[in-house]
């Protein structure tokens, strides 16, 4: 399982700023705790799991899950990964 965090920017667009793998097992408590350490002062923090092998996969996932039909663009930091349409 591969927990994704970032931030959405004003334009619409998710930017990854890290890429985590875990055990399938993992409880979604941890994850939680995790993703609640992000600073979210301007409600622009987003974080999501993804059961797959590699973060590529998880980029294309959360580029179709969360950015593809509101017309903005994922933007990995962490790897620089492109995703395709």
């Amino acid at each position: 399982m591969i927990l994704l965090m970032g931030r959405y920017d004003h334009g619409g667009n998710l930017h990854i700023e890290s890429s985590d793998e875990f055990p399938e097992d993992t409880p979604d408590s941890t994850l939680d705790a995790l993703a609640d350490e992000q600073d979210n002062e301007d409600g622009m923090a987003w974080a999501a799991s993804f059961l797959v092998d590699k973060h590529r996969d998880a980029c294309q996932e959360a580029y179709e899950t969360y950015v593809k039909d509101e017309g903005g663009s994922l933007i990995d930091d962490v790897w620089g990964v492109l995703v395709d349409d």
